[in-house]
């Protein structure tokens, strides 16, 4: 799924990385603790759905390589926080809904979540055919 597609779900607003709306989104996840993101998630093209607003979020999305974040409960990010994620090269967009809503609307759209059993294995976050 395409960010401007996500975007457009769950009526975000583009905060950083507007030139990367057609970059594709293979899977989402939500989480406010970040070290269950650092445990349990590979970025690589996935969405991360989370309501903690600070510099946190964009360090770990460094460490895990993800380049979208999607903020809910209308939360935004400091300027500078914003600008560090932009020098990252990462989107971050916010929307009003909860991390609850935002996320049926992106499944119920076949944004698939990731599967912990496929993270574990250091694979990326969705289920995938065996070769």
């Amino acid at each position: 799924m395409k960010v401007r597609d996500i975007a457009r779900i769950v009526s975000a607003k583009v905060l950083v990385g507007e030139d990367k709306l057609d970059k594709e989104v293979l899977a989402a996840c939500g989480a406010d603790l970040m070290s269950d993101v650092l445990a349990y998630v590979n970025g690589k093209d996935l969405v991360l759905l989370t309501g903690l607003a600070n510099i946190q979020v964009i360090r770990t999305a460094e460490v895990i390589d993800l380049w979208c974040i999607l903020l809910v409960r209308g939360k935004v990010l400091p300027k500078n926080v914003l600008d560090l994620a932009r020098e990252r090269g990462m989107v971050v967009m916010s929307t009003g809904q909860s991390i609850y809503e935002a996320s049926g609307l992106l499944y119920m759209q076949n944004l698939p979540p990731i599967s912990l059993e496929t993270e574990r294995s250091g694979k990326i976050g969705v289920d995938q055919p065996s070769a």
